[in-house]
């Protein structure tokens, strides 16, 4: 709900969403044998064998986990003040760099046409970072070391699940 224009971006929400629900629903199937992420990934990889991973929870946190690093990038380079030197409150650059490191060479041409186009839908510096405040007036310092804390307690997460998927052989490297 911080990416500004809702028709814009209500499918990434979605997707984002949807995958978020499909990982839940292994885990809620029998939470005491799901109890991590790679208890599911190992099940899911003895259960749909040469089909692996290419379906159920694992395809799913494939896509989220990359969706998480485009978030991530994103208020990295926003928090390290990268930004357009003559439009400094628009967050195009930090979210063309997100998209770059995180999910272009996953897009096929479309995909990646329909994000470039996006960016102009995106809201300000100052809007995302009072909605991020849930609407509150924050000065913008405050708000940048909340997006530091937060980073530094979620990277090191997204990056244990990005090596689990690289130590099980579980990357796909095909297009959306």
């Amino acid at each position: 709900d911080c990416l500004g224009t809702p028709i814009v971006y209500s499918p990434v929400k979605a997707d984002l969403t949807g995958n978020i629900k499909k990982i839940r629903a292994v885990y809620d199937s029998n939470p005491a044998k799901f109890k991590t992420l790679q208890n599911i990934l190992e099940a899911e990889k003895e259960m749909h064998g040469s089909a692996w991973p290419k379906t159920g929870a694992t395809l799913a946190l494939m896509w989220l986990k990359r969706g998480l690093k485009f978030m991530l990038v994103l208020l990295q380079s926003i928090s390290e003040g990268e930004r357009d030197e003559e439009h400094p409150n628009l967050i195009r650059v930090n979210a063309m760099k997100a998209y770059e490191i995180a999910l272009k060479k996953y897009h096929g041409w479309m995909l990646q046409k329909l994000f470039m186009g996006s960016v102009y839908a995106l809201p300000y510096k100052s809007d995302l970072l009072k909605a991020l405040e849930k609407g509150k007036e924050v000065k913008e310092e405050e708000s940048i070391e909340k997006i530091h804390q937060f980073l530094s307690r979620a990277t090191p997460i997204l990056d244990a699940i990005y090596e689990m998927y690289t130590r099980m052989n579980a990357e796909l490297s095909y297009k959306a």
